[in-house]
């Protein structure tokens, strides 16, 4: 993903879900932070970016099939968009154990 000239990497699948949820947020013209936790062996830390529709933004893929989406990722991943943290990236793994233990998102 590519936030005015800097460029952050995600695995093609997780990028796909984020540009959906992105895409959402954007075109009700809401601005949100990003915030991901960067694995020890990439040297760790925490990323937050502030998105807005005035945001550069470009996304791009390294394999050429589109990646299925799915629903149930999606869902949880536009609701942590409303908490006070912003759109949280999280593993499908933790989307559903999230949505596990929130049913009201699901």
């Amino acid at each position: 993903m590519l936030h005015g000239e800097r460029e952050y990497q995600f695995e093609d699948r997780t990028l796909a879900h984020l540009k959906v949820v992105m895409a959402q947020k954007l075109g009700k013209h809401e601005g949100f932070f990003l915030s991901w936790t960067q694995a020890p062996e990439e040297g760790s830390g925490r990323y937050s970016l502030w998105i807005s529709e005035h945001s550069t933004l470009a996304f791009r893929f390294h394999g050429a099939k589109a990646p299925e989406l799915n629903p149930e990722w999606l869902h949880v991943l536009a609701a942590l968009s409303h908490s006070a943290r912003g759109l949280t990236v999280i593993s499908e793994t933790e989307a559903a154990k999230y949505a596990k233990r929130n049913p009201l998102i699901a």
